[in-house]
């Protein structure tokens, strides 16, 4: 009985393994966003990334740009809470690629991923439609 399932797919019209297509495509999709919503579910990692978006200050007086990077130590500080705290809610982010990391001396500095919120964006608006995503 088991092998039968491989012949039943083969001879399946193709109207119809379009729509398995199709669904494997949404449930992949739905998968995605599952992890972007988690990744942002937790206030801390909105913070950060607000801050990573918005921030134009040098909290940090070392390497941090001002212009898009800022290192773990700058973001510990203006957040409140410790280095390693943001090391682990980075990692998180990094995950679903909302921020990329650089190395600057023995310092990593992050800043926003476009091509990660161009990700976002694009993935909510072909699973869910674009009504949902513009309103």
């Amino acid at each position: 009985m088991l092998n039968a399932a491989p012949f039943f797919i083969f001879y399946l019209t193709p109207a119809y393994n379009l729509s398995i297509l199709a669904i494997t495509y949404i449930m992949e999709n739905l998968n995605t966003l599952s992890d972007m919503f988690k990744a942002l579910a937790d206030p801390t990692r909105l913070r950060l990334v607000k801050l990573l978006l918005n921030q134009t200050l040098v909290f940090c007086g070392g390497d941090c740009d001002g212009q898009g990077f800022l290192c773990v130590g700058a973001l510990a500080n203006k957040l409140g809470i410790t280095q390693s705290a943001v090391s682990q809610h980075l990692r998180i982010l990094r995950q679903v690629g909302f921020v990329k990391g650089e190395r600057r001396g023995a310092f990593m500095h992050y800043s926003i991923n476009p091509e990660g919120i161009d990700n976002y964006r694009s993935t909510l608006e072909n699973t869910m439609g674009e009504k949902f995503v513009s309103g």
